[in-house]
């Protein structure tokens, strides 16, 4: 089993970086592969509404050119998706917005390719705007789907500066409850039992 996790932070190894580790960290001890991809400097545009994806249905965006078809390919080849962001004006980042839009798009004109995946939303804030921010990836994935796992709060950790999320305890305890609970939900759909 493998989780990929895409960090819509404009800072490379910043505060959202740092949260999903926290997650990784349980989905690792139990034994479930995973892998960052950070779109920190790195373009990634909107949906043109071209519908190109729907005429070809070949699994890609046709605006190339950018890491969008890097982003769904390993989305679609996961069996759980963590789409993390910093949260601005009360909302995931301009990158994981395109990211979600494109992805919403192409997915559904290729036979909803991730339907039934688990997926997550991780989120690093400053002060306010989290639970907005964290219903526009739930959205995403609800409208994809998707099987949304929680955890024992709102995926959100506090903090500005890189590593000031390391002091908030109580959102880095959400991270790990959120790493656990990933690691038996996807265990249990694998096991069968989900059926």
């Amino acid at each position: 089993m493998k989780v990929v996790a895409i960090s819509g932070s404009a800072r490379k190894n910043g505060n959202t970086a740092i949260l999903v580790g926290k997650v990784f960290a349980e989905l690792e001890r139990a034994g479930i592969e995973t892998e960052l991809l950070q779109l920190a400097g790195r373009p990634l545009r909107g949906c043109t509404a071209c519908y190109g994806c729907y005429q070809k249905k070949n699994g890609r965006c046709v605006v190339e050119g950018d890491c969008f078809n890097e982003c769904l390919s390993k989305m679609v080849e996961a069996d759980g998706i963590i789409l993390a962001s910093p949260v601005y004006v009360t909302d995931v980042s301009a990158e994981m917005k395109a990211l979600i839009d494109r992805a919403c798009l192409v997915s559904r004109a290729n036979g909803n390719s991730l339907r039934r995946k688990v997926g997550a939303a991780v989120l690093a804030v400053r002060r306010g705007g989290a639970t907005h921010a964290f219903d526009t990836i739930n959205h995403f994935f609800t409208i994809s789907e998707m099987i949304i796992v929680g955890s024992n709060y709102w995926n959100f950790a506090l903090g500005r500066e890189i590593g000031d999320v390391e002091h908030d305890e109580e959102g880095l305890k959400t991270m790990s409850v959120l790493g656990q609970n990933m690691a038996w939900l996807l265990k249990k759909i694998h096991s069968g039992e989900a059926k």
